[in-house]
């Protein structure tokens, strides 16, 4: 029996509960049949899953009843559809959830892979089915999951990204345990599932729009592509604040336009040579490097980002740059040819200046090689400080509102966390993304506007992993070096355009003199070498690994408090204490850990659907 039957009734849909006494089986039938389907209030976000077009996503996020609703639409289901949940992707560990038939009936339920790969039934049923029916367009599920099970096969949902992995069962399965992810044709897909609930504000009644995209480009035929072109504003556009912007995706490219950003090139640039190709092309003109200031940025399944409604991003005008860089990521794993897209970014702007500019200041660590991570480490720390001393020099009295970030590492990162802390005590998660990917970057509005004040401490900690590296990996700006970065947008906008840190550079080198020593080999005499060269010639173990940690988690730190204009901030930055935090945050208590949200009571009664409820 194959699901996309005209002629198919789900007759049983099945939720099987395994205790640690007996076996039961609850089976929940509900009778399916090829239909219209209900009148159906579309959800509010949506992704598409696969290149192809053949699995899309949609879904709603109760915060009241810390619960997501999501439905899952099919093109062709065949004899079922998998999606899944994991740390970072990976097929093995995951939590998942299935349609599937035995060749003769249809089941539905909450499943988890192991170490290896093989599918379990979960002994406890947490996604509950709330609708499944059939249109001529495809097949339609709509389920419903906590954030929280407290069942150590489901997956945690949190803020931050979430990895999907999904794929359609080509054979019947007579049992799940014959089902192996590793033999299946499956896809992985990053999103942010639970978003700010908040309503977005009106745009002004002299909004205007700019469409910055890309000039008809033919997508290569290779899976990854960053393509960049240059786009001129005029000469005597005056002084605009930008209120809103969103994607503009060309139709039947939404599977493959990855993401997008919109940079700003240095205002003293004059002249920027016109370019439209890859972005790692060796035509590419250096000056196209000196466009970094992020005016906008979209992911997949972004929403449109709004200002707060008295702030907006100042472009054009004096202290701007005529001159715009556009750049799109093209992830074409189907190697599809001939297509053509002008995808890009629509900004919204208004020449009625708002009562604040709006501002973005990096936090986190300096791009230098003196931050490292040892080789072979399964989760390793770095950690960058804006410290108090800086923010008492260079905030206004009142603060900064911080309304939204753009977390950033390169390809070891995998988790990146900003706290604010006042008076040594932690007060408020900034922004935390504990399953981030450098694959999908996208500026994060936050639930609720964060207020430092000056005297304030905003501490960003990164975590890396590199148990597929033999060398050490240096902080910088090349892909296999590492960052760890949280660009804030915040206003009102304040000369602080840099707050970060580094180890101070003479304690590192007594490390260096230290594991040398401890290693029996001599100092070199003969001119110092680079850090690059010192990290590369050490011999990695784990003490040389957990002694770095340590030198890093306790030394003394180089400020970096740097006004617009590059230069620093009087005041002496050299050998600064660490910030001490006395106090942490605690994490509140989700419902089935005894919190205080509200939530319905999973229940266990068989329910019977018929045909005519449909």
């Amino acid at each position: 029996m194959r699901l996309l039957s005209k002629d198919l009734r789900l007759q049983d849909v099945t939720l099987m509960y395994l205790t640690l006494l007996a076996t039961l089986v609850v089976i929940l039938v509900a009778s399916y049949q090829t239909t219209s389907g209900p009148s159906r209030t579309p959800l509010r976000y949506h992704v598409p899953l696969d290149p192809a077009g053949q699995l899309e996503l949609s879904w709603n996020v109760s915060y009241a009843r810390q619960e997501v609703y999501l439905e899952l639409w099919v093109k062709e289901p065949r004899h079922g559809v998998l999606l899944g949940m994991s740390d970072h992707g990976e097929l093995r560990d995951a939590d998942l959830v299935l349609l599937w038939d035995d060749g003769s009936r249809s089941y539905f339920g909450d499943a988890w892979s192991d170490s290896q790969g093989v599918v379990t039934l979960d002994r406890q049923q947490d996604y509950q089915l709330l609708e499944a029916h059939h249109t001529p367009e495809g097949l339609f599920l709509l389920f419903k999951r906590p954030f929280s099970t407290c069942d150590p096969h489901d997956y945690l949902i949190e803020e931050g990204t979430v990895h999907l992995i999904y794929a359609t069962l080509d054979q019947p399965i007579h049992s799940l345990s014959q089902l192996n992810l590793s033999l299946l044709q499956t896809g992985v897909q990053r999103m942010l599932l639970l978003r700010p609930d908040n309503p977005s504000p009106p745009l002004p009644v002299d909004e205007r729009t700019l469409d910055v995209l890309a000039p008809g480009v033919t997508i290569p035929h290779q899976e990854t592509t960053y393509w960049c072109h240059m786009y001129e504003l005029p000469q005597d556009m005056p002084r605009n604040h930008i209120v809103m912007y969103e994607a503009v995706v060309t139709p039947g490219n939404e599977a493959i336009v990855h993401h997008m950003e919109v940079f700003e090139c240095a205002p003293e640039m004059d002249s920027v040579p016109p370019y439209s190709g890859s972005c790692d092309s060796k035509m590419k003109p250096p000056q196209l490097n000196s466009c970094r200031h992020v005016l906008a940025a979209w992911a997949l399944g972004a929403e449109p980002f709004y200002y707060p409604p008295d702030a907006g991003m100042p472009f054009g005008g004096k202290g701007s740059s005529r001159f715009l860089r556009l750049e799109v990521h093209y992830h074409n794993p189907l190697l599809t040819s001939g297509r053509r897209d002008s995808s890009g970014i629509r900004l919204h702007y208004t020449p009625s200046l708002r009562r604040f500019d709006a501002g973005i200041m990096e936090l986190g660590l300096v791009y230098t090689p003196i931050m490292a991570i040892p080789p072979r480490q399964s989760s390793y720390l770095l950690t960058g400080y804006c410290t108090a001393k800086c923010t008492q020099a260079a905030l206004p009295p009142g603060g900064i509102f911080i309304f939204a970030s753009q977390l950033h590492t390169h390809l070891a990162g995998r988790g990146v966390r900003t706290v604010l802390v006042r008076g040594g005590r932690e007060v408020e998660v900034v922004q935390e993304d504990k399953h981030f990917s450098t694959h999908y970057q996208i500026i994060r509005t936050l639930r609720k506007m964060v207020n430092v004040l000056p005297g304030d401490v905003l501490i960003t900690r990164c975590t890396y992993n590199t148990e597929d590296r033999n060398k050490p990996t240096v902080g910088g700006f090349g892909i296999m070096e590492e960052m760890c970065v949280n660009y804030v947008h915040y206003y009102p906008r304040t000369q602080l355009e840099l707050c970060k840190s580094h180890v101070d550079p003479g304690y590192l080198q007594k490390y260096f003199s230290l594991i040398n020593r401890f290693n029996g080999e001599d100092a070199c005499s003969c001119g110092q070498p680079g850090v690059t060269e010192q990290f590369s010639s050490l011999r990695w173990d784990t003490f040389s690994a957990e002694v770095l940690g340590s030198l890093y988690k306790t030394s003394p730190i180089s400020m970096h408090c740097n006004q617009s204009t590059a230069q620093l901030f009087p005041g002496d930055w050299e050998r600064q204490e660490l910030p001490q935090v006395t106090d942490q945050l605690q994490r509140p208590l989700y419902p089935c850990e005894g919190g205080g949200h509200p939530q319905t009571p999973a229940s266990s009664t068989p329910i019977e659907v018929r045909p005519e409820q449909l």
